[in-house]
């Protein structure tokens, strides 16, 4: 395990940059890791994660045959998405994406350091690749510009963040992994990864504002059956004026994507 000696000096660092964060409001906009840190926390709540989901049979395994298929399939499309020159840590970042299987829940989401989980039942919601890699670059989004850790930051606190990378409290990795997938986001940092998702989409063959359609077919289902992407991602109406405007500026909308790989990863999960 990677050991982090922390100089006294730090923590007086540490409280001033609090101290100073607080008073001007912006707390959860300051990052108070490393990007090292993120990859390091990020494969500690991505390993309890999958413990988590495998323990209860949802996790589909990359190597068991039935899910190779499923996994080429999706991993092309997270490869066009990664492609985008926009990205900050596109080399840094391990980048990967995983399922979990459960057709009643239609969400996804990021750990630090970019490992991104994705439910079966927000696949089996989308109606098109474009959508889905608009969902996708929305998350890798939230990652890459590291949102999550600043809300991580915000919600635990550093000193507990620190105790996890430090091997401490190993037993609360599972209190974060939970936590992930209800994490709530400010409208700041929403409004930045849907625009990320749009810049990253800029640069492959899908529409830009694929994210966009996710949402228009979300609101229309309220309230009925909301999607619990939603529950964490809210106010779709101004954010889908927000992204086809974006799209617009970038003149990347409409663009006709072939689908047929889309609904075969549909059918197979």
């Amino acid at each position: 395990m990677r050991r982090i000696w922390l100089k006294p000096w730090f923590f007086l660092a540490l409280l001033t940059s609090l101290g100073t964060a607080a008073c001007s409001g912006t707390g959860d906009g300051v990052v108070l890791f490393s990007v090292e840190d993120d990859i390091a926390l990020g494969q500690k709540v991505a390993a309890q994660t999958d413990s988590t989901y495998r323990s209860k049979n949802q996790l589909l395994e990359r190597n068991n045959g039935a899910n190779q298929r499923a996994y080429v399939l999706l991993d092309a499309v997270v490869s066009k998405v990664l492609s985008s020159n926009e990205l900050q840590y596109r080399n840094e970042f391990p980048w990967d994406v995983k399922i979990i299987k459960d057709d009643e829940i239609q969400n996804a989401f990021a750990t630090p350091g970019g490992h991104i989980y994705v439910f079966s039942g927000l696949i089996k919601f989308l109606e098109t690749e474009d959508q889905l890699a608009g969902v996708l670059g929305h998350e890798i989004a939230h990652a890459d510009r590291r949102h999550t850790s600043r809300s991580l930051q915000k919600e635990f606190g550093v000193s507990f963040l620190l105790s996890l990378l430090l091997g401490e409290n190993p037993n609360q990795l599972a209190q974060i992994a939970a936590s992930l997938g209800q994490l709530r986001f400010s409208r700041e940092y929403e409004v930045e990864a849907d625009e990320f998702s749009v810049r990253y989409l800029n640069s492959t063959p899908y529409s830009c504002d694929g994210a966009a359609g996710f949402f228009i077919k979300a609101a229309a289902q309220a309230p009925t059956s909301t999607p619990e992407f939603l529950s964490t991602h809210p106010n779709p109406g101004t954010r889908v004026e927000a992204i086809q405007a974006k799209a617009k500026e970038l003149n990347c909308a409409s663009r006709t994507t072939d689908n047929a790989s889309f609904l075969e990863l549909k059918r197979i999960l």
